[in-house]
């Protein structure tokens, strides 16, 4: 093992972010990109970032460069800070700033990763030319007792040049503004609590770090954590309800002013330090001269570290009690300020300003504090040399130092002392990586309570050389490196999570990364992985040497292009150099996993391996190593002696029949059916080119087997694995290709049980399905390989009582009862059963006598299973069919005898309606081939016979689809009797209509397969269920969002209410009405209630049905079948039925014709109680006389039904082209509503009448005529219709003759009156043939009764038309 890089985290948007950062600095290139985008557009989802540097677009001059170079190290003008806990980062220039936080995404591979998006961009100045100086990350911990160390939430603190200290939120919000000091912000450090890891090392508090140019001030982490909390809670309390909070307690900080160095860059804090008696004695004598007084106890003193110019580096300490903390109080950004300032603004908006208001009052600078002095206790004096940055070790101990010669120098933190440094890495930047020694064998060569140990290891990056080093401190080499670009940031938080003590952070693990390398070009931050043992000196490290030789050995063995013969020596030769057992054991691991090492050389090399070891002294061997390679060795060569068995040579040469004798007749009746399986499931599929096509890999075969106790064990893996795993094994003995003994010898040679052998063989059989169909031996090398098996030790027990089940052979069944591979299943069976037979009649031949007939239970069990896979076999022949164009389509269903079994007893109905739906078969069609099927059916004759020898190919897909279905019903007459598969096919529908409501067919189809049930138990079960699963909650939507607009909705208020457009809502209420009107048709047929007997109800008793299944599916368990839930559904309230089916009714004709329309209107409030309630229930329902106004309103709503329905077939019957026409008899609907509605219904046959004439459809206004009541009425109003006819005909028709003028004028004066008088313009047909017009007279002179006071008029008018006909 050593160092690496790991990616962990990807940020996006990266270029996204630059351009918002240099925005204003961008040149005309960059604006000619955003030409096409908005101004004010930030697309922070575009995914299409990367390196800038290699542009499609290349432009010449200095514009081009300047864009290139900023692509390049626009990162180094930023300000960056990145979370401890990776998820948060900030990137800021100047007054801008943008936030990323932390999501995981799915990338192409399906692999989750961890990105950083911008969730805040923005500009955090406040003051007029204050710039961002400094940026710093700090989680806060979470108070719950529940928390595992996961921070509550993240504070952003900002420095600014203005010398103002402000904290943010994650989302950009402004919880504290600070100004300690007047001078620009240099740097922000923090520092939070660490477990001490001895007992006599001073626990640090939590403290934040503010330097200055000549100040630094420290912040009270405790304080600090309480106010953030204290602010956030007032913000979002505000943001709330606009309520002030409670104000948050003062920030606790010290201000000193650092003395004596001209110049400061950085700073760190190393914290409280106590001198030992010794060192506190020297410094008094130094500081007091030979008489000065020594104190007691040694006072606690805080000790900070500086680098800049004179000194070069400066060592400040500040003795505990020298200075009082300072208060201050909290600039709060409150909430209230944002109430405020909308007062204030809407005053300006309607005038109420004051002059005196018009200008803001200058801000006033909150008062800062003077400093303490802090004289330098010393320093490291170089008056050429300038520190530059400094980086403080994980444990306090170190801090490294880069100056501007381009050196880093290694400081002793508390003698103050350099003791090491590196030349050559000019503007260097440094991390520090803790490494603690893992729990392992120096935890068992010494005392378990020994505390763990830990290395230090400094992170230097030198930009100018694009190269990262790992160094070991404090002499250690360098023990890593890695070539990066040279345009990175290294990021150090040095600080972990905040508000955390001794007594929170019992039990928590915090993840944090100590150091992360961010690559501007593509986006990645890579964490640096180092190993404990880099620190050990590689001279006392025999582990340091066998970890190298380890990664000799997977360099080597990554390798494709080395000679095998080499790549064994070297192997070889560096296993043996190993020394340490564990390590050894590790490079075998590796060496027997690696995919490119030949069987032989793993053979040679694992010998080798056992026989040194064997060697050496038996007290001094690892007995865990010898096992691997005793275990492994022997492995290799079964591997090795199968795959010499597999080769062409040893294919056998003798030949044999193909057929297994004693199951000829088996084969011939399952062999139609076989055929149409084989050609439905012979499609083409897709493979992959990096599919193993070739043996099994040796890596893959060690894999899955391993000794365990001195046994060889295969361990169970995935389908696949297990599938290449039998292939290996028995796919040449199946296909005729090796010695089927030999190779049964040697696996029983091998120790492997029998029935792990059989369960590989059946899993082979089973999953090759496709090749072991078309190969004639197949079965007859399986009969062999089953009885080779059975015979061996510890198969078939020798006690087994043949009136008992085998386990044996329970496991041959329970194989393909499982299995979906149908037609493999079934075969396997058949061979199985005979070799079962074969062994419990030679088994009872030796117990009993010779002429004795053994009756077994296994042979009982075996007649179960063969019946099943026959029917299994039919069925998934059917579900196989092809989807025709057009049809829903789907993939396939697979079913198994136990699927099947644990479905229930409606599973094979179901399969079967799914199959129905995806096929699209209309329900007329499929009724005309289940009758067909009844009428043809002969219980004598076996339902396979009904299997033609033609190909499905050449066979239309209905045709193909009867023949299979009625094969599938004779094998399950009862499963699929009529009414069940009605009732499942009914219940597929409505729910694949519920999937997608835009489908309306569907829906209709499942009213029409309700229709076709003839049991009315389970017929009014089913409209029970679809009404209560499916239809009530939309159809109660549809009536009341047609009660709030009025009117028949448009399509967006359908599909926001209802959740389908308006042609799917008219076609959801049609069925609505039909599935209404079939639940009142069969609750007729029986008692509404219980307590009803037969002679109350009225009508003929109908016995319940009694629901069976076959003889060989009668252990079938599971859900209830759709039938079953159907039959327990309790009886409905005929009355409140036909409640809902009037509502539906008013509904469908609403939508149907766009009426206005309030349905709950139309009702009184026992009526509107009434609706939706649970069909079962009894509920008080209109009764009396209703009130006339509701009468009326209903009347004029029917007339608008009949109107719209006679412009429908009017516009029908004028258009020449096919129009499809409601199959709604809406009149006689409209006549069963009135007479619910207690409308008079002749009032609507002499409206639909007139309506049907002024249509111009007078024969079908002579039909509804003979129904009218009141003759005389209608005759007044078809005498006003005639006159109107007449009217367009002499007055307003353009085509006057003078025959039609002179006819005119011959009329009577009171005639001509009543003429003119007429509007021909309320015709919507005016130009009616003259003869249709006598004949209309006629009728109205029929109807008149010779006293009408009209009766003159309409005399008058015969003969004017007459008139008009003799001219024509």
């Amino acid at each position: 093992m050593s160092c690496c890089l790991l990616d962990f985290c990807r940020v996006q948007e990266l270029r996204q972010v630059r351009d918002f950062l240099f925005q204003s600095n961008k040149p005309a290139i960059v604006s000619d990109e955003s030409k096409d985008q908005p101004e004010n557009e930030l697309t922070w989802d575009d995914s299409d970032w990367g390196s800038w540097e290699s542009s499609e677009k290349k432009e010449d001059g200095p514009l081009a460069e300047e864009e290139v170079q900023q692509g390049t190290q626009w990162l180094q003008d930023c300000v960056l800070s990145l979370s401890p806990f990776s998820d948060l980062l900030v990137i800021a220039r100047e007054q801008k700033a943008a936030f990323l936080t932390a999501k995981w995404q799915t990338d192409e591979s399906g692999r989750e990763e961890m990105t950083l998006a911008v969730s805040w961009s923005g500009s955090l100045s406040a003051e007029e030319g204050e710039c961002v100086s400094s940026v710093i990350c700090i989680p806060l911990a979470s108070q719950k007792r529940s928390s595992t160390g996961r921070p509550d939430w993240t504070c952003i603190v900002v420095g600014f040049s203005s010398g103002y200290v402000r904290f943010y939120t994650e989302n950009g919000v402004l919880l504290l503004a600070q100004l300690l000091n007047e001078d620009p912000v240099l740097r922000l450090k923090c520092r939070t609590y660490e477990i001490p890891r001895h007992p006599g090392v001073t626990e640090q508090h939590e403290e934040l770090s503010i330097l200055y140019p000549a100040a630094l001030v420290t912040i009270d982490g405790f304080s600090l954590f309480q106010s953030l909390r204290a602010c956030r809670n007032q913000v979002a309390r505000a943001a709330a309800a606009g309520s002030d909070a409670i104000q948050p307690p003062p920030l606790a900080y010290k201000k000193w002013g650092l003395q004596d160095m001209d110049t400061i860059v950085d700073h760190s804090s190393v914290g409280i330090m106590t001198l030992n008696v010794f060192d506190q004695m020297k410094n008094a004598s130094i500081l007091g001269g030979f008489h000065a007084s020594v104190k007691g106890s040694p006072p606690a003193m805080s000790q900070y570290i500086t680098v800049g110019g004179g000194p070069f580096t400066g060592f400040y300490y500040a003795v505990e009690g020298s200075s009082q903390p300072l208060l201050s109080h909290v600039a709060l950004a409150v909430a209230s300020k944002l109430t405020s300032a909308l007062f204030s603004a809407a005053s300006g908006w309607l005038g109420w300003k004051n002059k005196n208001e018009e200008e803001p009052a200058q801000k006033q600078k909150p008062k800062v504090e003077p400093a303490t002095p802090l004289p330098v206790r010393f320093g490291l004096p170089d008056s050429r040399r300038h520190g530059e940055s400094i980086s403080l070790s994980p444990c306090n101990t170190m801090a490294g130092v880069t100056d501007d010669f381009g050196r880093v120098t290694l400081l002793d933190v508390a003698r103050g002392i350099a003791i090491r440094m590196w030349k050559g890495y000019r503007d260097a930047q440094l991390g520090w990586v803790q490494v603690s020694e893992a729990r392992g064998e120096r935890e068992i060569a010494t005392s378990p309570s020994m505390p763990r140990r830990h290395a230090q290891f400094l992170v230097i990056y030198a930009p100018r050389r694009g190269i990262l080093e790992v160094w070991g401190t404090q002499h250690g080499p360098r023990v890593g490196a890695f070539t990066v670009g040279k345009n990175c940031r290294l990021l150090y938080p040095g600080y972990r999570l905040m508000g955390v003590n001794s007594v929170t952070s019992q039990g928590w693990h915090l993840h944090t990364q100590q150091v992360c390398l961010f690559d501007p070009t593509t986006g990645v931050l890579r964490s640096i992985t180092i190993p404990f043992h880099l620190a050990l000196s590689d001279k006392k490290s025999e582990r340091a040497k066998d970890m190298h030789l380890l990664k000799r050995l997977t360099t080597l063995l990554r390798s494709r292009e080395l000679d095998p013969a080499l790549m064994e020596r070297e192997a070889e030769s560096i296993l043996q150099e190993i020394k340490h057992p564990a390590i050894k054991k590790q490079a075998l691991e590796s060496l027997l996993s690696s995919k490119n090492a030949p069987v032989s050389c793993l053979t040679h090399i694992t010998r080798s391996l056992l026989n040194s070891l064997k060697e050496q002294d038996p007290e001094a061997i690892d007995e865990s190593l010898l096992q691997l390679c005793s275990s492994q060795l022997r492995l290799l060569q079964l591997y090795t002696d199968v795959q010499l068995l597999h080769s062409p040579d040893n294919s056998p040469t003798e030949t044999e029949p193909l057929s297994v004798s004693g199951i000829e007749e088996d084969l011939a009746r399952i062999g139609p059916i076989l055929r149409r399986y084989i050609e439905l499931n012979s499609r083409p599929s897709v493979s992959f080119a990096n599919d193993p096509g070739g043996p099994l890999p040796v890596r893959a075969f060690l894999s899955q087997l391993e000794y365990e106790g001195g046994e060889l064990r295969v361990v169970r893996g995935p389908d696949t694995d297990w599938t290449n795993l039998g292939s290996f094994l028995f796919w040449g003995c199946l296909s005729g290709q090796s010695p089927l003994e030999r190779v049964c010898e040697t696996l029983q040679q091998s120790g492997i049980s029998p029935q792990q052998l059989l369960s590989l063989l059946l899993t082979v059989w089973l999953n090759r399905e496709r090749e072991i169909l078309k190969r004639a031996d197949a079965m007859r090398n399986l009969h062999t390989l089953l009885n080779t098996l059975s015979s061996m030790k510890g198969a078939v027990d020798e006690s087994w009582d043949v009136q008992c089940v085998s386990p044996w052979w329970q496991q041959v069944r329970n194989a393909c009862i499982q299995s979906e591979s149908s037609g493999g299943a079934l075969l396997a069976a058949l061979v199985s059963d005979l070799a079962a037979k074969n062994s419990i009649t030679s088994l009872a031949e030796s117990k009993f006598q010779a002429d004795w007939e053994c009756v077994s239970l296994e042979l009982e069990q075996w007649v179960v299973c063969l019946r099943q896979l026959e029917d299994v076999l039919a069925l998934q022949t059917l579900l196989s069919m092809p989807s025709p164009q057009g049809s829903p389509g789907g993939t396939a269903q697979r079913c198994s005898v136990k699927s099947l079994l644990e479905s229930g007893r409606g599973g094979v109905a179901d399969s079967v309606a799914k199959l129905i739906f995806r096929q699209a078969v209309v329900p007329e069609v499929l009724k005309d081939v289940i009758q067909r099927r009844v009428c043809k059916q002969s219980p004598e004759e076996p339902g396979e016979q009904v299997l033609q020898q033609t190909d499905c190919v050449e066979k239309d897909n209905v045709e193909l689809l009867e023949e299979l279905l009625v094969c599938v019903c004779e094998r399950f007459p009862h499963s699929l009797a009529p009414d069940l598969l009605w009732a499942h096919c009914c219940w597929e529908y409505v729910v694949q209509w519920n999937k997608d409501p835009e489908m309306g067919g569907y829906l209709e189809w499942s009213v029409e397969y309700l229709k076709m049930i003839s049991n009315p138990h389970i017929q009014l079960g089913i409209s029970t269920m679809m009404w209560n699963t499916f239809i009530v909650k939309r159809f109660s939507a549809a009536a009341f969002l047609m009660e709030k607009v009025g009117k028949a909705p448009k399509d967006r208020l359908c599909r926001r209410d209802v959740g389908m457009g308006d042609t799917a809502m008219t076609s959801f209420l049609g069925s609505c009405v039909q599935l209404l009107q079939t639940l009142m048709e069969v609750s007729s047929f029986l008692p509404p209630f219980p307590i009803f007997s037969k002679a109350d109800s009225g009508v003929e008793e109908v016995c319940a049905p009694e629901l069976s299944v076959e003889e060989a599916w009668g252990g079938a368990e599971g859900p209830a079948s759709i039938a079953e839930l159907a039959l327990q559904q309790k009886a409905v309230h005929y009355p409140l039925v036909q409640h809902h089916c009037l509502l539906a009714s008013l509904l469908s004709a609403a939508m149907t014709f766009s009426l206005r329309l309030k349905p709950l209107s139309l009702f009184d409030s026992k009526g509107k109680n009434a609706f939706f309630r649970d069909l079962t229930s009894i509920q008080l329902l209109p009764s009396g006389d209703p009130d006339p106004n509701l009468v009326a309103i209903r009347q004029e709503f029917l007339m608008n039904v009949l109107t719209g329905w006679v412009k429908t077939i009017g516009e029908a019957e004028d258009s020449s082209s096919v129009k499809s026409i409601s199959t709604v008899d809406w009149p006689a609907m409209c006549m069963e509503l009135a007479s619910l509605l207690q409308v008079t219904a002749d009032i609507l046959r002499r409206h639909l009448v007139w309506e049907l004439y002024n249509q111009g459809l007078d024969l079908r206004a002579e039909e509804v005529m003979l129904a009218v009541e009141d003759k005389d009425v209608l005759g007044s109003q078809l005498l006003v219709l005639t006159g109107q006819r007449l009217a367009f005909s002499l007055l307003h028709s353009q085509t006057q003759t003078k025959a039609t003028m002179e006819l005119l004028a011959r009329l009577p004066p009171t005639l001509c009156t009543w003429l003119k008088a007429m509007d021909p313009s309320e015709l919507r047909c005016p130009s009616v043939p003259l003869q249709q017009s006598s004949r209309l007279v006629s009728r109205v002179i029929e109807m008149l009764p010779e006293n009408h006071a009209q009766y003159s008029i309409a005399l008058h008018l015969l003969e004017t038309v007459d008139s008009l006909q003799e001219e024509e």
